[in-house]
């Protein structure tokens, strides 16, 4: 034992290493700050110092938007996995396991049921985390149970969306969710509920160039990236340079392509009056 640890050891108020919480400090990725987990958490994931709003997965969302003792979770529909037996340098079905073993989700859209502010909504999550939240056939029919039971509730459907696209291991399987998702969103109108889309950072691909720009009502976070394809791809296309922030919800809200960005911490009222006015139900 070197004489540190002998002296380390002989002091009964030094901390052992071993007894210092990992995780008590959040690096913000967009400024650096250094902030305290407790408060970051308290925050909302929001960097109190830049305004940076980080990524959430659909528990998080859930407690954020629901009323306390309200939500009940879903169950994910089942599919086929792997229906084309892909492999690049692994094989899709670890990739698969990898995902729920760091996320414990089945897939990257999660379905819930409860009451905002008293408003009865059904609320799709879309994670990140998961396989970048792609778009694959198990989010397709997760979609779709999240608008079915939205109908048999006679409630809002509200997506949180969150994706880089269409999952390319099912292929044009997964490119197929687009026109499921469209058709199952003029199902929820033709029963009259609305369909309100919250645009989290990042959505784009396929995503984007479907249901999350479907929505009666378009909500994005502050900052959140909204795209199909990437700015460098775009730029080599059009040979063009690129607005400042062209892909940005701010942009996109001065150019009407959505209807308002809404900070985190208002964004569980502005839910709740936005369903409150497109419903027309009073809160219970």
């Amino acid at each position: 034992m070197s004489w540190l640890n002998r002296v380390r050891n002989a002091i009964p108020f030094i901390i052992k290493k071993a007894d210092t919480p990992d995780n008590l400090w959040h690096k913000c990725p967009s400024c650096g700050q250094m902030i305290f987990q407790k408060e970051w958490d308290e925050n909302l994931s929001v960097c109190p110092r830049c305004d940076h709003h980080g990524r959430i997965g659909p528990k998080v969302r859930f407690a954020q938007i629901f009323d306390e003792g309200t939500m009940k979770l879903l169950p994910s529909p089942q599919v086929k996995e792997d229906p084309l037996k892909f492999r690049d340098s692994k094989r899709y079905t670890d990739r698969i396991k990898a995902a729920r073993a760091q996320t414990s989700e089945q897939d990257a859209l999660i379905n819930a049921i409860g009451k905002i502010e008293g408003h009865q909504a059904v609320v799709g999550v879309q994670d990140f985390a998961f396989m970048g939240g792609s778009m694959g056939t198990a989010v397709g029919a997760a979609f779709v149970a999240g608008v079915k039971e939205a109908i048999k509730r006679r409630c809002p459907y509200v997506i949180f969306t969150a994706a880089g696209g269409a999952r390319m291991q099912e292929g044009i399987l997964s490119l197929m969710q687009m026109p499921r998702a469209t058709v199952a969103i003029q199902q929820l109108r033709a029963a009259g509920q609305p369909y309100i889309v919250v645009l989290t950072d990042p959505t784009t691909g396929g995503v984007t160039a479907s249901y999350a720009m479907l929505g009666d009502i378009q909500i994005a976070e502050p900052n959140a990236l909204i795209a199909f394809a990437g700015a460098r791809v775009i730029e080599n296309t059009i040979r063009e340079k690129l607005p400042e922030g062209f892909q940005r919800a701010e942009y996109l809200l001065e150019h009407g392509m959505i209807d308002m960005v809404v900070p985190r911490k208002d964004l569980r009222a502005m839910l709740a009056k936005t369903i409150g006015y497109l419903a027309g139900a009073k809160a219970a």
